[in-house]
């Protein structure tokens, strides 16, 4: 198997070289290169082609969220295409700056505290194309689009999705997984993969943390 090939980028140096050491011990994980910025983030994409960015939020220059924003749009494309998936460390659960990292194109967040095998796993699982979203993150992050009062589309935005792909998406934006989707659903998780993909396409969403976006941002999701 070929290893995920991960970028990190951190401006604490001492950090830096805690997550090279604990993700570099897996053997189906490679770090291939350190950014102290957010800048060199960028440009090391560019060369170095990571599967995966871990990416702090807060850096000199140019921060987590700009980064992962010129990311997404340097390697823009459509789904097929090798944009790294990145994954954002944040010291709070509740940071405000998570929202704007996820809508900036993050597929998911890790909290700094996190362990050597936590750590591991999200990457694991974003560079699979899944969301890092726990559920009661998700909680918290619907209600703040309730404080926010973020608008809701007219329902003709998601007249495309049938109402078994309306009740995924819900699903997909409560933070589950196909597996447990499909176990709710009394479905196979190559069904609901299947419903997923479709997801994905209609919608013109990468990912499923973009779809979870949307499906915020729309009221898809009952609080």
């Amino acid at each position: 198997m070929t290893p995920i090939r991960v970028l990190i980028a951190d401006d604490q140096a001492m950090f830096r070289e805690a997550l090279h050491l604990l993700l570099s011990a897996p053997d189906d994980i490679a770090v291939v290169g350190e950014a102290a910025d957010g800048q060199q983030a960028i440009e090391r994409c560019a060369t170095l082609h990571p599967d995966v960015v871990v990416m702090d939020v807060r850096m000199p220059t140019v921060d987590g969220i700009e980064a992962t924003r010129q990311i997404m749009a340097a390697s823009g494309g459509d789904a097929d295409d090798r944009r790294p998936r990145v994954l954002v460390l944040t010291t709070f659960d509740v940071d405000e700056h998570v929202y704007a990292a996820l809508h900036a194109g993050a597929a998911g967040f890790i909290l700094k505290d996190a362990s050597a095998a936590a750590l591991a796993d999200a990457v694991r699982v974003v560079a699979a194309g899944d969301a890092m979203l726990a559920p009661s993150v998700t909680r918290r992050l619907i209600a703040q689009f309730a404080r926010m009062g973020a608008p809701h589309a007219p329902l003709r935005s998601i007249a495309g999705l049938t109402v078994r792909e309306t009740e995924v998406l819900a699903l997909i934006a409560q933070g589950q997984s196909n597996v447990e989707i499909a176990d709710q659903l009394s479905l196979s998780p190559e069904t609901i993969k299947t419903h997923v993909g479709r997801i994905l396409y209609k919608l013109g969403r990468r990912d499923r943390t973009q779809a979870a976006i949307f499906a915020w941002e729309h009221g898809v999701v009952q609080r």
